[in-house]
């Protein structure tokens, strides 16, 4: 695979480009969908009746759980080896933020199932979890974009909810359909994946979504 792209010699079209791809990646990283994901649920369905300090508690036991232990625990890993931050972009170097997100996933899993959370609700973590199971166990041979497996997580929960909760997906739909095949693009113009990783990330994201929302 070609190295990152960098912006020195290019011209101001092109770095326009890559400055929105990157920002693109920066918004859509993995780590934030689950969190988006229950903002989702507590302001697009019934659960927005729920208790304003009960949302904010699922929401800040998600926040912790699946963005500031993972991003935390990358940092600590990349500061005791000295790398700087393009070396956990390498797929030989992902194995321990991979397993430790994993680990903080299962973690807010068990607490959201003593809490007594609905399925509807645990399954976005159960999906996200399935996702990184996927991407990890893909990572050891083949370098997979989470950042497409992520998008496609977000599509297959939303036709699962549809049929959940019953209502017409297709305007959501089209509008994640586009936001993912710009994230995709966006980590191509910065080759950081293939087409070939975009896809097979997309297709992971979408049946683990579906499935574990549904299931």
């Amino acid at each position: 695979m070609p190295p990152a792209v960098s912006i020195k010699n290019m011209t101001i079209k092109t770095r326009h480009i890559t400055y929105a791809a990157r920002l693109l990646s920066w918004i859509f990283r993995p780590y934030y969908l689950p969190l988006v994901g229950f903002i989702s649920l507590f302001s697009l369905t019934y659960l927005r009746l729920l208790p304003i300090g009960y949302k904010l508690y699922v929401l800040a036991t998600v926040y912790v759980f699946t963005i500031f232990f993972p991003v935390a625990g990358a940092w600590v890993y990349r500061k005791i080896n000295g790398w700087a931050a393009h070396h956990l972009r390498m797929r030989e170097n992902r194995g321990v933020p991979y397993m430790w997100s994993i680990i903080s996933y299962a973690a807010c899993l068990y607490i959201m199932q003593q809490l007594h959370l609905p399925h509807y609700m645990q399954g976005i973590i159960i999906s996200a979890l399935f996702i990184q199971l996927l991407c990890a166990a893909i990572n050891i041979w083949w370098k997979i974009s989470t950042h497409a497996a992520g998008a496609g997580g977000i599509i297959g929960a939303l036709v699962a909810y549809s049929l959940m909760f019953m209502f017409n997906p297709v305007k959501w739909l089209c509008i994640l359909i586009i936001l993912a095949g710009l994230v995709g693009s966006s980590r191509m113009w910065l080759r950081q994946h293939t087409l070939a990783q975009i896809v097979v990330g997309t297709l992971i994201g979408v049946v683990c979504g579906f499935f574990g929302i549904i299931f």
